[in-house]
């Protein structure tokens, strides 16, 4: 009888499994998005780190300053703050009207974000291309207004209510991480 088994076999880990994604498809001048912050922040109080909720572009043309907000949000990304950021500019979006990119410079100010890389982004353009690919994103996927859900491969419509939208979202990712 061969006894040459190892005596310190490391046990398997148990490896998380990989959050759920939902991509917001978002604009910064948009009512609708500010209504449904609420229920993102309810979804990750929720879910914790099970759930990804990714900030997607979808600036709409009816909307002046809504091109330059993706891009400041994406700086404010780049800058570790891109929910924080996204959601002061939608509590501040009668102001984003009246002020356009001097609101937007000034609320990175406000959250402690470097400002002066705020205005050099809107200025040199380096999250232009962010923006245009979540944007022809959106589109391939048949996104028309905002706000828009992705998860599961599911796409939900929230334009024109956020009626049931964040109990259809809890039931797919329930769905998603029992599987």
């Amino acid at each position: 009888m061969n006894d040459s088994t190892p005596s310190s076999v490391p046990a398997p880990s148990a490896v998380p499994p990989a959050p759920v994604v939902l991509d917001v498809w978002c604009e910064l001048q948009c009512p609708d998005c500010l209504t449904a912050l609420d229920d993102l922040r309810a979804l990750r109080e929720r879910y914790g780190d099970r759930l990804e909720v990714r900030l997607r572009h979808f600036p709409l043309e009816k909307h002046k300053y809504a091109f330059a907000a993706a891009q400041a949000a994406e700086e404010a990304a780049a800058q570790g703050r891109g929910w924080e950021y996204a959601g002061a500019v939608l509590a501040g979006v009668d102001e984003l009207n009246r002020r356009g990119e001097e609101f937007l410079v000034a609320t990175a100010r406000e959250l402690g974000l470097d400002d002066g890389e705020f205005d050099t982004a809107l200025i040199d353009g380096r999250h232009i291309l962010a923006v245009d690919a979540d944007q022809a994103e959106g589109k391939a996927i048949g996104v028309t207004g905002t706000p828009t859900y992705l998860v599961g491969g599911e796409r939900l419509d929230g334009g024109k209510s956020q009626e049931g939208l964040r109990a259809r979202i809890e039931e797919i990712a329930d769905r998603l991480l029992a599987e």
